[in-house]
């Protein structure tokens, strides 16, 4: 797991300053931590996430995250079993969303970090990796037990209780991506 995530740290060329400082940051922390994509490293962890979007682009699925009370893009924590951080974004977003013919964008799309009290019950950093991934068309989402709802909403029309800079800035990075 440790040898993928710096594999695809120092395989991506950023969009902009800001996430090449972010690379650089998330490698150097995990020059440090040998165990930092599993959430026993307290100091913080590598976690996976994805933009899962409709088959046309135009809708996203989000999550009503329970610990974080807001609308939020798919992903959690890396498990053992997982061999890659890919792997773990893939698997998560199956998870959550209960669509097992989801296809994945092996390319990073983004980073982000956040301090969350998470799993382990103390504050801990989250350094996410974030994945494109497409629903394929016709597909039936299934809550799974780590949401309080999921939902398709319209890329452009997202709840008032959405990650708005977040999930709008992942949308503007796929939209690139497809062009």
């Amino acid at each position: 797991m440790h040898d993928s995530a710096v594999a695809t740290l120092t395989g991506w060329s950023a969009p902009d300053g800001e996430q090449d400082a972010l690379r650089h940051t998330m490698l150097a922390f995990l020059d440090a931590a040998p165990d930092g994509c599993l959430r026993r490293c307290v100091a913080g962890h590598v976690t996976a996430s994805t933009l899962v979007l409709d088959h046309t682009g135009t809708r996203v699925l989000l999550t009503l995250h329970p610990r974080v009370g807001r609308w939020i893009q798919l992903g959690g924590h890396c498990e053992e079993t997982d061999g890659t951080v890919l792997a773990a974004a893939l698997r998560e977003a199956r998870e959550e969303s209960g669509i097992a013919e989801l296809t994945i964008d092996p390319e990073l799309l983004a980073l982000h970090t956040h301090p969350i009290t998470c799993s382990l019950g103390v504050p801990t950093r989250h350094l996410d990796l974030r994945f494109l991934v497409r629903a394929p068309e016709g597909a039936r989402i299934v809550r799974s037990d780590e949401s309080d709802d999921l939902r398709w909403w319209p890329v452009d029309a997202l709840p008032d209780t959405a990650e708005h800079d977040t999930i709008a800035q992942l949308v503007r990075l796929a939209r690139a991506r497809a062009s």
